[in-house]
Formats: C-alpha cells, sequence, structure tokens
C-alpha cells in the first residue's frame, strides 16, 4: 500500500538527530521525498558536521526511500533560500516544510550576554523564517502545502530561558499568521510543543552516568525511564499526520506532543474584563482593579526573604 504522503517532497531543518531525524524517517516512511538539513553543531550552535545529516539519508535510503542532505545555517537567508531550490531542482516540487532547528544557550536574564539571546533568537526564531518566506511563494503559487513549525511549553515561561521563551512563544505567533496568510492558498501551518528526551534536554553523560546506576544498583533508574517514555520519535506520528490531506482542515493551532499525550493547546483570549464609561483613571483602577480581574492574577515566583 503505498504511503500517505507518496509523490510528495519534504524539508525537514535539524534533521540529524533528535526530533528531526525521527520526522524525517517517518516522512520518508510515508512515500515523502526528504532534504535533510543539518548544520551539525552542538547544543550551542557552535561547530558543524555533516554526518548527521547523511546518517539520516543512508538511513532513508537503506529502507528504500528518497533523500539528499543539505547542510545549510537556518541562520541565513541564502541558505534557506537554497534548501527550498535544493528540493526543486531534485524533485521538481515541493509540498511540505518542518522547522525542527534549534540550540539551547540558558542563562538567567541578569547574567545572560547579548551574544547568548542573539544566538538563540536567530536559530530558533529568524530560522523559521529564512526558509518558510521560499517555501512560502511555492505553496502560494502552487496552493497547496504544508508547515510543521517547533515551539515549546518554554514558551509559556521558564526560569533561566529568557532567550529560548521568547523565541519559541515567537514562533507560535508567527505560526498563527502564517495560517492567516496562506490558509487561502491551501497552505496549513501548525505548531507543536514537543516533550522529548534529546541531546538538548538530555545530555550523553547523563544517560551514561544514569546506566552505570542502574547497572550498580540492579534497579531501575528513573532517568532513564524518562528516557524511554519521552523517546523523540513519538513525536513525529503528530507532525506527519498535520502533513497529511486528513489534516487539511487543522490550521493555525498548538499541540504539546509526547509520550503518550497530544494535547490541543487553547488559543489566547480575554479571561475577564471591566469596563469603565469615559475610561479608567489611576484611582478608579486601584479602587476596582483588585477587587475585579486582579483576583485572577497570581504570583506565580512570588518574592523571598533576602539573604
Amino acid at each position: 500500500m503505498p504511503g500517505r504522503l507518496e509523490g510528495k517532497v519534504a524539508i525537514v531543518t535539524g534533521a540529524g538527530r533528535g526530533i528531526g531525524r525521527g520526522e524525517a524517517l517517518l516522512l520518508a516512511r510515508e512515500g515523502a521525498r526528504v532534504i535533510v538539513n543539518d548544520f551539525g553543531g552542538t547544543p550551542t550552535g557552535d561547530g558543524g558536521d555533516q554526518l548527521p545529516a547523511d546518517e539520516v539519508v543512508n538511513a532513508i535510503k537503506s529502507m528504500g526511500g528518497e533523500a539528499v542532505a543539505n547542510y545549510g545555517n537556518v541562520v541565513s537567508l541564502a541558505d534557506g533560500e537554497a534548501m527550498v531550490k535544493q528540493a526543486l531542482d531534485t524533485w521538481g516540487r515541493l509540498d511540505i516544510l518542518v522547522n525542527n532547528a534549534g540550540i539551547l544557550r540558558d542563562r538567567m536574564i541578569f547574567n545572560m550576554a547579548e551574544e547568548e539571546w542573539d544566538a538563540v533568537i536567530a536559530v530558533h526564531l529568524k530560522g523559521h523564517f529564512t526558509v518558510t518566506r521560499f517555501a512560502s511563494m511555492i505553496f502560494r503559487q502552487q496552493r497547496s502545502g504544508r508547515i510543521v513549525n517547533t515551539s515549546s511549553e518554554s514558551g509559556f515561561g521558564n526560569m533561566g530561558q529568557p532567550n529560548y521563551s521568547a523565541a519559541k512563544e515567537g514562533i507560535v505567533g508567527l505560526t498563527r499568521t502564517l495560517a492567516l496568510d496562506l490558509g487561502k492558498y491551501g497552505v496549513t501551518a501548525n505548531a507543536i510543543r514537543p516533550r522529548a528526551a534529546t541531546r538538548l534536554t538530555f545530555s550523553p553523560e547523563m544517560e551514561a552516568a544514569a546506566r552505570k546506576r542502574a547497572e550498580v544498583s540492579g534497579q531501575p533508574d528513573t532517568l532513564l525511564t524518562s528516557l524511554e517514555a519521552l523517546a523523540p520519535d513519538l513525536v513525529a506520528p503528530l507532525v506527519v499526520y498535520l502533513c497529511t490531506d486528513a489534516a487539511a482542515n487543522v490550521n493555525g493551532r498548538d499541540f504539546i506532543v509526547g509520550g503518550e499525550e497530544v494535547s490541543l493547546v487553547s488559543l489566547p483570549g480575554h479571561e475577564r474584563s471591566i469596563y469603565r464609561e469615559g475610561g479608567w483613571t489611576l484611582e478608579s483602577l486601584e479602587r476596582v482593579f483588585p477587587e475585579t480581574i486582579g483576583q485572577a492574577c497570581v504570583n506565580p515566583k512570588p518574592a523571598e526573604p533576602a539573604g
């Protein structure tokens, strides 16, 4: 039986490892031909290595699929354009774009260097723009296409990740706008917030230490249990589903996905409202705010005693 995506062509950024690797492999199993993009950098975005992308291409070919490697950096607009051109030059079409590439440079805001901020915003947020810019041109012309972007629950707020959180929630805003801009052309854009044990969250050293603990104790290790429950490959089925005809009416939404769970995230809206004829003054807000909408404003991290 032909795959659900037989004849389609896909680009997956950051596809050399982790979540992106799983996405590329499942797209290929469903019949898509895949541009496997990976710059091959470290989790912080340093260096570069062609091996990760090459290994995924070889894995796809070994199961009878078609794939080519791309080593471009999503930070570069020229490299984003080149990915799209590579798909067109190789197979004459483009149908799917999965934006997945990412890095981490965690730091509390008061210690964060400008370069740490800029690097994360560039790879995540600009990195979604650079390829989407050119893919959207093709999708608009052919009046079809699927875009899946990668956000994070860190976008809801996460200590020590101001750069990452800002970029990831920016991706959701971008996704909703893409849905509005491109929907009339038969294009959908959705985002995922994956839960997965990848090298960005669990280092090889952490895994090795956990295996050693389990070997010494003879008991299951909680970290290893988490690694298995949150395998990166478990993210791919939802991503691929969103690329199929079955999801043609799913547009502009974001989903939490990982392990055994898939959740649709609520769209933001007005939680509570207050009105005053003629507008609000400082004095009237001081009087009314605490007893109305202020009751819903709970401090997520109250001040602690000094010292």
